[in-house]
């Protein structure tokens, strides 16, 4: 075997760029690379390492011997070590092998870069040389419109190993059957995007992903990378948007991940009480240093360069912003000015947002940030993180708790399913009902119904209404949108045989036409953030425990109706203060949605008659444990 050659693919100027944490594509230069050199074909491979006093290739080449290929240290101090090895190439198994200067300890790591890992549980990096055509670009071109604050944005959330199984061999689908399967029932269900659990590389199941090792690769366990770039392909030639989680709070412990790079605290911070996630027993990135930020903000492009993603979910993001996070007194100091903020953790998100943006202006940041913290998704510019939007943890966690709640007593709680719209416009809010929700004993979507079998279909149906036209976009986990009973397991499949039964089936075309009437009624999605584009015509009928409201947007208009108990009503006064026609477009009582179908409108006409000091007023016939949706012409 040849030894390691003397080459370099950076130059002063990348290196300036790395210390100064300022190098954003460090995947074209970082990590393994298969190519030519001299008309010699191998691979050049680079690892920052700057406490290593040896860095050896070792991998299925070389029979995993250590000092068989030692790369070189760089000369200007940047802890990059690197090198070319002839005659290794795609496909080749490797880690590194480093030999610190820090008490001679020796750490054996999978390369921070690679973009292809071995299936777990094994755990070395895969030499890679991404090829796909692809053929998206009709999506590429115009998906600015398609991921627009002011366009329909309706997200099926996806934990790809436990969506769907093939039951006769025990195992999850492929990524390129998920592209035929997942694809096509996304499109059937007309979401207009997908997100997906994490699915860079993990190695351990029960973390659903959320513990990555494997930073630019996607998981070996459903297939090649090529793969998963085809499905990400397939959504797009579907015209669906794609988006990931992204993990940049914390990383676990495992002997061949980030922690303990080189013999020291590389990637994580020093102090444990910045450095270690009590909750979750992992590391915190330290993100006051420079080439740390590099790393993450150039993954997070990785994603939208190399795989076309069309937006980021940043996982965790309360647990980064402060300090004191989960922890008691004593357990965190405080920061130069006295407070709990995390400066540094709170530039690097700036930064991330800034750099997305800068680069894809056609995709969207979202938050999972469940604190009051102000100004999340307004732009930097003007003092905000600048997310594209945050999950409104506020309005799940009310909405929830009420529809728990027996339809007889939700008449004391009408505050509580109102209160959203006190600060719904404060953020550009998306509503989640995602899997943390559905785990750990707090039930299934359905099952958290109160009621007989009938009630707890209506009441869910219900929920949904309310959530589709309430200001902001949507996000729903799989299982939901047909009412699975049982709450989720990653280790299973769901339970699709339950279609075989018509309230499952209502559950799912009510679904299905709340994505469709979401998709083509602008009142629903124009101005969603604004609110210019609400109105309450009633929120204080306690004792029916019935809201009313508007969603408006030039000429369209609509009016709602959610009718929260068993009791239906056949002359329902409203009122308005502009006159007009309702036809009624959607109910969650329609005979097809599983409903009684007994309570359905004529059109009418508000009449110049006052009502609760609106000018306006009609009388419809609402239905029990119903949303009702009205066309106002």
């Amino acid at each position: 075997m040849s030894q390691v050659q003397v080459y370099s693919l950076f130059s002063e100027f990348d290196i300036q760029l790395f210390k100064a944490g300022k190098h954003f594509r460090l995947y074209e230069k970082l990590g393994s690379h298969p190519m030519e050199v001299n008309g010699v074909k191998g691979t050049y491979f680079a690892v920052w390492a700057p406490s290593a006093k040896q860095v050896s290739v070792i991998g299925d080449f070389n029979y995993w011997i250590e000092g068989e290929h030692l790369l070189n240290v760089r000369w200007d101090e940047s802890g990059i070590w690197e090198g070319f090895i002839p005659e290794v190439g795609h496909g080749s198994v490797y880690k590194y092998r480093i030999h610190s200067n820090n008490n001679d300890q020796k750490t054996e790591k999978a390369d921070p870069f690679a973009k292809r890992c071995e299936h777990p549980p094994n755990t070395a990096s895969v030499v890679w040389n991404l090829n796909k055509k692809w053929k998206d670009s009709a999506w590429m071109k115009k998906r600015k419109k398609h991921n627009a604050l002011d366009a329909p944005y309706s997200v099926y959330e996806v934990h790809l190993g436990s969506w769907k199984k093939k039951t006769e061999e025990n195992r999850s689908l492929s990524y390129l059957e998920l592209a035929e399967d997942l694809v096509k029932y996304v499109k059937e269900m007309k979401f207009t995007h997908i997100e997906f659990m994490p699915i860079m590389e993990y190695p351990y199941d029960p973390s659903w992903g959320y513990q990555l090792t494997g930073y630019f690769a996607p998981t070996s366990r459903f297939g090649y990378p090529e793969e998963f770039m085809e499905l990400v392909d397939v959504f797009h030639q579907n015209n669906i948007g794609v988006i990931l989680d992204w993990v940049p709070s914390h990383f676990p412990e495992d002997a061949h991940g980030l922690g303990n790079f080189d013999g020291t605290h590389l990637y994580e911070h020093p102090d444990r009480k910045k450095g270690y996630h009590p909750d979750w027993k992992s590391l915190i990135f330290n993100y006051g240093r420079n080439e740390v930020r590099a790393f993450l903000i150039s993954n997070a492009l990785f994603w939208l360069d190399y795989y076309h993603v069309d937006g980021l979910r940043v996982d965790a993001v309360a647990s980064m912003l402060y300090l004191d996070y989960s922890r008691d007194e004593g357990e965190w100091d405080p920061n130069q000015f006295g407070g709990n903020e995390y400066l540094e953790a709170i530039d690097f998100i700036k930064e991330l947002n800034e750099e997305v943006y800068k680069n894809y202006p056609d995709v969207q940041t979202i938050a999972e940030e469940s604190t009051s913290y102000s100004m999340v998704s307004k732009p930097t510019s003007i003092g905000g993180l600048g997310f594209g939007m945050k999950w409104m943890m506020g309005w799940m966690h009310d909405t929830l708790t009420y529809f728990s709640k027996d339809p007889v007593y939700r008449k004391h709680h009408q505050n509580d399913i109102s209160f959203s719209l006190n600060y719904a416009f404060t953020e550009n809010f998306m509503l989640p009902l995602s899997h943390d929700e559905v785990v750990y004993g707090k039930k299934s979507m359905l099952d958290k119904m109160p009621g007989d079998e009938w009630q707890k279909f209506a009441n869910l149906r219900s929920l949904y209404g309310f959530m589709f036209t309430h200001p902001g976009t949507k996000l729903l986990f799989q299982g939901g949108e047909f009412g699975q009973y049982q709450e989720w397991n990653f280790q299973e499949s769901l339970d699709w045989h339950l279609l075989e039964y018509k309230p499952h089936q209502g559950i799912q075309k009510w679904v299905t036409a709340l994505n469709e009437l979401y998709r083509k009624t602008e009142a629903l999605y124009k101005n969603q953030f604004s609110h210019e584009s609400f109105e309450w015509l009633s929120l204080d009928d306690h004792e029916n425990s019935v809201l009313v409201y508007k969603r408006k947007y030039e000429e369209s208009e609509i009016i709602v109706t959610c009718n929260f108990t068993p009791t239906p009503h056949d002359h329902y006064f409203i009122g308005s203060n502009q006159g007009g026609t309702l036809t009624e477009q959607l109910s969650s009582d329609d005979k097809k949605f599983w409903g009684t179908g007994n309570f359905s409108n004529e059109v009418t006409e508000f009449k110049k008659e006052e009502f609760q000091g609106k000018k306006f007023s009609t009388s419809i016939v609402l239905a029990p444990l119903a949303c009702q949706i009205f066309e106002l012409k």
